[in-house]
């Protein structure tokens, strides 16, 4: 399997089963409607270790952009495959919102509420206020990847670019990374929902524009740009802060 493919079916997976817990919650009549926060921070952990876990072997499993520029920040992934990376993590999480949205559409069909439908898609802030949200973001996607660097670690201690999966968490690495995230969604995710990932929150708030969507509110597109340059920004200070303390 290719970088691209592993990273495109392993944010996939991340989106359908990320937002699907989303959906499950927020739209009316589900079997887990009304189940709460908790539900949707475990459900995200345990996306996070099925991704991981399935295409680690084969592209170490970043499946998110703000993951990919760290580890290049880091000097432990090569800058010039960071774009076909990205690019298959977008492509992934809008075809994993494709999915989530055939999944549940007869739930969002009969779904008044605007921002749920949103939701299943993309992060909305609890309170709007673009410097607190992308604060937010920051510090939630340094701690992801800061922490990730070091689980990851041995993999890349005498790391040489001469595999295509020089990073590489391993299937045992996949379950620290998803209590890593369910513990980020329960202390950090209050603010913003905790996209700390823009592939997670553009590429399925592009389907939400795109799809026919019943009865649904406009995509915010005034406040995309924070989960997409927040995590950006968390990422690569992560990278460097990681470099200088080696």
């Amino acid at each position: 399997m290719s970088n691209f493919t592993a990273e495109f079916i392993g944010t996939a997976l991340l989106i359908l089963l990320g937002n699907g817990v989303v959906a499950n919650v927020v739209l009316n009549q589900t079997k887990g409607n009304n189940a709460g926060w908790i539900v949707i921070t475990f459900g995200w952990g345990m996306a996070v270790f099925v991704a991981v876990f399935t295409v680690t072997e084969y592209s170490g499993a970043h499946i998110n952009p703000a993951v990919t520029l760290g580890l290049a920040a880091a000097g432990v992934f090569e800058w010039a495959k960071v774009p076909v990376y990205i690019l298959a993590q977008m492509l992934g999480a809008a075809f994993g919102a494709l999915l989530v949205w055939l999944f549940y559409r007869q739930h969002v069909e009969i779904t008044e509420d605007q921002d749920a439908k949103l939701a299943i898609f993309s992060t909305i802030p609890a309170l709007r206020s673009p410097l607190n949200n992308m604060i937010s973001e920051i510090i939630g996607t340094f701690v992801l990847v800061f922490a990730v660097l070091y689980i990851a670690a041995p993999s890349f201690t005498s790391a040489d670019f001469s595999s295509d999966t020089e990073f590489g968490l391993g299937a045992l690495g996949a379950l620290p990374v998803a209590l890593l995230v369910f513990s980020i969604g329960l202390s950090l995710g209050g603010t913003t929902g905790y996209a700390i990932n823009p592939a997670r929150d553009l590429g399925p708030r592009l389907m939400h524009q795109i799809l026919p969507v019943h009865k649904k509110r406009d995509s915010d597109w005034r406040y995309a740009w924070v989960p997409v340059v927040g995590p950006s920004i968390g990422g690569v200070l992560a990278g460097l802060s990681y470099l200088l303390l080696q």
